[in-house]
C-alpha cells in the first residue's frame, strides 16, 4: 500500500471565493447535520458561504490574516483562514479548518492547523484560539488530540438556530 503524499498549500486569491466556499458548505453540510436544520444545510449554506467568502477575501485587513488552500495532487481538498485580532485577550483566530469529507484522515486537517500554528508563531503570537459547535465531536476530538484545550462556551446563531460555541485554546511554545 502506498502512503498518501502529503497535501501542498497555496494562498488563497480573490478568484477562490467559490472554490472555498464549496469545500466550507461540504464540510458543513457533513459535520453539522442532526446540529443544525436540513433546510439551512442543503439549501441556504451555499449561498451564504459564498457570498461570506467573497465579501470576506475582498474585505481590507488582508495583512491580518491568511488562508491557504490544500490540495493533493493538484485537487483542492481543504483550507484554512486564521487572522490575528489585535483586541482579543485569546490570541490569534483560528476561523475556519475544512477538509472536504473524503479526504478527512489523510493528513489534510493536520497540514493545515501545522501551517497555522506556524503562521501565528511568524507573527511573534502566543496562543490561537477557535470555536467548534458543541455536539461536533469529530472536531472536538481532532483538536483535543493535537493539544488544544477547552476553556469555555459561548452562545451563537448559525442557520436560524441558537447553538452553543466552544473555545479551544492551543499555547505555542517557544
Amino acid at each position: 500500500m502506498r502512503p498518501t503524499p502529503a497535501p501542498s498549500l497555496r494562498p488563497a486569491t480573490l478568484e477562490d471565493a467559490e472554490l472555498i466556499a464549496s469545500i466550507h458548505s461540504a464540510s458543513w453540510q457533513a459535520a453539522y447535520r442532526g446540529l443544525l436544520p436540513d433546510a439551512f444545510l442543503d439549501g441556504e449554506v451555499t449561498r451564504e458561504r459564498a457570498a461570506y467568502w467573497a465579501a470576506r477575501l475582498a474585505a481590507p485587513g488582508g495583512e491580518r490574516r491568511i488562508v491557504l488552500i490544500a490540495e493533493l495532487a493538484g485537487e483542492p481538498t481543504g483550507f484554512v483562514c486564521v487572522e490575528r485580532q489585535p483586541e482579543s485577550a485569546w490570541g490569534v483566530l483560528l476561523d475556519n479548518l475544512h477538509a472536504l469529507p473524503a479526504y478527512q484522515g489523510v493528513g489534510v486537517g493536520k497540514t493545515l492547523m501545522r501551517a497555522a500554528i506556524d503562521w501565528a508563531r511568524a507573527q511573534g503570537e502566543a496562543q490561537l484560539y477557535l470555536y467548534v459547535l458543541e455536539g461536533n465531536r469529530p472536531a472536538i476530538g481532532f483538536y483535543e488530540r493535537h493539544g488544544w484545550q477547552f476553556v469555555g462556551a459561548e452562545p451563537d446563531h448559525i442557520g436560524g438556530m441558537d447553538i452553543t460555541a466552544l473555545r479551544y485554546v492551543y499555547r505555542l511554545t517557544s
